[in-house]
C-alpha cells in the first residue's frame, strides 16, 4: 500500500499545541536562526579579541583558541545556510524535501574542523621544535582566556536550551560544539597560567591539546554525517517507540520488516503491517492509514511507507 503525501515537519516541543504545523515550523526555524545569530556575534568578538591578545601577549595557545573561535564562526554560517536550505518545499528533483542538506552541512563542518585542528597541531609542534620556541607570555593572555571560557560556557547553556526546546539535533550538535570550545579555553587558560608560573612549554602544549580536541570533534561530526548520508537507521530507542505506536493501533495484529533511515532530524519508515485477512480492502487501508497517522503525530517521522499483509487469527508473526 502506498503512503500518502509525506508530512515534512514533525511538531517541535516547547511550542503551543494549538499552533498550525506551518506556524510551528516557522517558530522552530526562527528559534534556531536567532540562537545561531547570537553565536555568530559572540564568535566574531572572541576571534578578534583572542587573536589580537594572542599576538600582543605572545601566546600560541590563545592564537590557537582564536582559530578555534573562527572555525566556530564558519560553522555557524554553515548552520544558518543549512537551516535555510533544508526548509525548502519538495520539488521534482527532491521529492522528500531538502532535509539532508543539514546532514551534508554537518559533513562539511566535520571536514572544516578536522582541517583547522591539523593546522593548529602543525603550528604548535613547529613552535616546540624551533630553538627558543617556547617563550613567556604576558598576563593579558590569561585574562582573555578566562573571559573566553565564561563566554563560551554561557553560550553553550543558552544554545542547548533552545536546541532542546525545538528538538533539533543539528542545533544540539552546535551547542555541544560551544561546550567543547569552553573546554578548550579551559585548557588554554591552564597552559597560559603554567607559562606565567615559569613553565614556558605549557603554552604550546596547550595549543597542541586544543588542536587535538578540534580534530577529534571534526572526525566525529564528519563520520556521523557520512553514516547518515549512507541511510543509517534510527537508534534502537526510536525504532522501539515507533513499533509500539504501530502495534497499539486498533486492527494491527502484528508487523514485520520495520526499517528506518535518517533524513536530517527526521526518519523515513518502511513497514509491513499484519491485518485480519477477512476484512475488506477499504477496512485494511483505513487501519494502515491510522497506524501511519499515529506514527507521524507522536514521533519525528517524515514519512511512513506501509504494506498490508493479510493474516488469519493465530498466524501473526509480529516483529518483536
Amino acid at each position: 500500500m502506498d503512503s500518502h503525501t509525506p508530512r515534512m515537519r514533525a511538531k517541535p516541543g516547547g511550542l503551543p499545541d494549538d499552533a498550525t504545523p506551518a506556524a510551528q515550523a516557522d517558530a522552530r526555524h526562527r528559534a534556531g536562526r536567532n540562537s545561531t545569530l547570537v553565536s555568530v556575534a559572540v564568535n566574531i568578538g572572541l576571534t578578534a579579541v583572542q587573536g589580537g591578545a594572542g599576538v600582543i601577549s605572545g601566546s600560541q595557545a590563545l592564537i590557537a583558541d582564536a582559530a578555534h573561535s573562527l572555525s566556530d564562526l564558519l560553522s555557524d554560517f554553515v548552520v544558518l545556510a543549512a537551516g535555510w536550505q533544508s526548509r525548502k518545499d519538495p520539488d521534482a528533483d527532491h521529492q522528500y524535501g531538502h532535509l539532508r542538506f543539514e546532514t551534508a552541512a554537518s559533513l562539511a563542518l566535520g571536514v572544516l574542523l578536522l582541517t583547522v585542528g591539523a593546522g593548529m597541531l602543525w603550528a604548535a609542534l613547529g613552535k616546540l621544535q624551533s630553538v627558543g620556541g617556547a617563550q613567556p607570555v604576558q598576563p593579558l593572555a590569561l585574562w582573555v582566556a578566562l573571559a573566553a571560557l565564561a563566554s563560551k560556557e554561557l553560550l553553550f547553556r543558552y544554545m542547548l536550551a533552545v536546541a532542546r526546546r525545538v528538538r533539533s539535533s543539528m542545533l544540539v550538535a552546535n551547542a555541544w560544539h560551544a561546550r567543547s570550545d569552553a573546554a578548550s579555553s579551559l585548557v588554554v587558560a591552564l597552559g597560559i597560567g603554567g607559562n606565567l608560573l615559569g613553565y614556558h612549554m605549557l603554552d604550546p602544549v596547550a595549543a597542541i591539546i586544543v588542536g587535538l580536541m578540534v580534530a577529534r570533534m571534526g572526525l566525529r561530526f564528519g563520520w556521523d554525517a557520512l553514516n547518515d548520508l549512507m541511510d543509517r537507521a534510527a537508534d534502537e530507542e526510536t525504532v522501539t517507540a515507533i513499533r509500539a505506536t504501530m502495534l497499539a493501533t486498533p486492527g494491527v495484529l502484528g508487523l514485520h520488516d520495520l526499517r528506518t533511515r535518517k533524513m536530517g532530524d527526521q526518519v523515513l519508515v518502511d513497514v509491513h503491517l499484519e491485518i485480519d485477512a477477512t476484512l475488506t480492502v477499504a477496512q485494511g487501508h483505513a487501519i494502515a492509514v491510522e497506524a501511519r497517522r499515529r506514527t507521524l503525530e507522536h514521533h519525528h517521522v517524515l514519512n511512513v511507507m506501509t504494506h498490508v499483509d493479510p493474516v488469519y487469527a493465530g498466524a501473526t508473526t509480529a516483529d518483536g
